[in-house]
């Protein structure tokens, strides 16, 4: 509730386009999914013109202990999608045919 509120009042004309998930398993899955990606680009940044993929436990942060990323709500399975300007039919095939794979 909390968050639908907040993105009215401060995002009115529309939310951001980075969406975050788990997979079912463990890092190896989440690496998979990510391995078997071909439009989005494994890249650490996020918000750029190209869609990316980004596992947060081992990049933006893998200087966390396990401690700290619990804290933080960063989990083994965890996957980053940052949406770009391509066809959105493709990118959604491109992750339909990667979680497909694992």
């Amino acid at each position: 509730m909390y968050y639908s509120s907040f993105n009215l009042l401060y995002l009115p004309k529309g939310f951001g386009s980075i969406f975050t998930f788990h997979v079912k398993g463990g890092e190896a899955e989440a690496r998979k999914v990510i391995d078997h990606l071909e439009i989005f680009s494994d890249l650490a940044n996020v918000a750029d013109a190209k869609s990316l993929v980004v596992h947060p436990a081992t990049t933006t942060h893998g200087q966390l202990s396990e401690k700290d990323l619990e804290a933080a709500g960063v989990t083994p399975n965890q996957i980053h999608l940052s949406i770009g300007l391509e066809n959105v039919e493709d990118l959604i095939g491109d992750l339909r045919l990667a979680l497909e794979k694992i």
